[in-house]
Formats: C-alpha cells, structure tokens, sequence
C-alpha cells in the first residue's frame, strides 16, 4: 500500500531559547535559531497527516487554540484561532474526517488542538469527533498523575475528556490493531516517560514521527537536548539508537517544532555525527 505523508501547520510559538536548547551555550544555538530581543525562537506546531488507503491518521494535534489570553500570552503562542484545522481544509479534511490520532505524549503543545477554541465560560470539549485517539499506555498515566517538575506541561481535564469518548486507544508495545501493518512504535523515556515514536512506512520509506525526541534539525546533533527533557543523558542514548536504525534502513524523520523543516532523511558524516539531509 502506497501511504501519503502531508506536513499540517498548526499555532506556531515563540519560547525561550535557551530553555530549548537546554546546556548548550547561547553562541552556538544562536546561530541555528535567531533569537528576538526576549530570547525567544520561532517554533511550529507541525501535525503529520498519512494518507492510508482509505483512512486519514494524523500524529499530533499542535498546540491548538484553548488557551485564554492570558496563557496565550505566557506560551508565546502567535495565533487566536485553531491554525491545524485551517490547515487540514487547505487540503480538503476537516477533524470529522480524521480516523486516527496518534498522540506522542499529552504536553499542552502536542495534544492541545485535541480541543475546541477558547470561548469564555465554555469548558473544554473534544474535536475529531468519529477519531480512535492513540495514547502510549505510561504517557497516559504520566498525564492523569504528573510530577512537580512537568504538572504545568499537562491538560488537567483533558485525561477524562479521552477517556470518556469511549475512542481512547492504549499502546504498550511496538504495534496495535488500532493501526495494523505499516506502522511501528517505538518508545521512549528520555523526554517524558512513555513518549510514543510512530514510524510508517510510506512512499518515500520508513518515517518517523520523532516529536519531542527531536524537536528539530539542530536536535539531530546527539548532545543537542532541551532544558524540558527529564533525562537528558538517556535521551542521548535513545536518539543514538533510533538515528543509527533509521540511517541503517534509509528512514526519514518528520519534525514538529522546526519551524522551516518538515521532514528530512537521516545523514550520518565520517565522524559519526548524525544531520538533516539537504
């Protein structure tokens, strides 16, 4: 079966540069993401739509437009309105038209366009109405009990609004029913626990949907890890191991927060370090 990979723009962000680029030094991560007059970068929120035969599945959802003003604002997000979903009718899908959505983890920024737009004194409701949501087992428990350190990362309500669909889809493993033949899972705890790498088979070959493993090309530098990871050292390794398995199978990597590069195949230089194909 020939799949179809379609890049899907949602909200883009600003956030602090130094913060994404976690100990390396400003003169370095400057040069690959100009800061503005806050030290803050350009970010997207990219979805990945597949066409698969007759079904549409789209990994992530971006950061959406539930935010109030106020946090809005506080998340440097650079649009009101719910951008994926202008995105998706650009090439003719609305979310009623979504079979699938595969969800890396339930950080705000990744799972937020799950949600309608904000509307003052409106709670929180689902999008994608007819959608099985895919979720890694250890992410979903990860967000109905977080930690100190990540609690704000998280949608408080958003555990019980997926679980009430009756569509909520656990993975623990490297395949599930939900999407059969073609795609593989792969799984990893550096960034947050649990976080779910959906790899497909499509036309141009293996791609993998990398999420916050790899937020963008720089990142493709193995030392390159974000203030956000939890362990940044088992990060390192995991990156190692899914870049050497990809370059080995002349896989590709589809990034959401670059905010010029959508997908590019593995490259690997005579001293090992791994990059963005031109």
């Amino acid at each position: 079966m020939v799949r179809t990979i379609h890049p899907v723009l949602g909200n883009s962000q600003k956030l602090d540069g130094g913060s994404m680029y976690g100990n390396c030094p400003r003169a370095v991560w400057a040069a690959w993401s100009a800061p503005d007059a806050l030290d803050r970068i350009d970010l997207a929120c990219r979805a990945m739509l597949v066409r698969d035969g007759s079904r549409l599945v789209l990994c992530e959802t971006g950061i959406g437009a539930f935010f109030d003003p106020k946090r809005r604002e506080r998340y440097g997000v650079q649009e009101d309105r719910h951008v994926l979903l202008e995105s998706l009718r650009a090439l003719g899908v609305s979310d009623a038209d979504v079979d699938v959505v595969i969800l890396s983890h339930l950080h705000f920024d990744h799972a937020g366009g799950l949600l309608a737009p904000y509307a003052a004194g409106a709670a929180p409701r689902l999008l994608f109405p007819k959608a099985r949501l895919v979720v890694g087992q250890t992410a979903f428990a990860r967000a109905k009990a977080p930690h100190a350190r990540d609690r704000a990362s998280f949608i408080p309500e958003l555990p019980g609004l997926l679980e009430a669909s009756g569509r909520l889809v656990l993975v623990d493993g490297p395949s599930h029913p939900a999407l059969g033949d073609g795609w593989r899972f792969h799984l990893s705890d550096g960034h947050t626990p649990g976080l779910l790498i959906t790899e497909v088979e499509a036309d141009r070959g293996p791609v993998a949907f990398v999420s916050d493993m790899i937020p963008g090309a720089p990142w493709m530098h193995l030392p390159i890890t974000m203030g956000y990871d939890r362990f940044p050292e088992l990060l390192i390794d995991e990156k190692s191991r899914l870049l050497g398995d990809l370059f080995a199978r002349k896989g590709s990597v589809f990034f959401t927060h670059d905010p010029k590069v959508a997908m590019a195949a593995v490259a690997r230089d005579a001293n090992g370090r791994y990059s963005a194909a031109a």
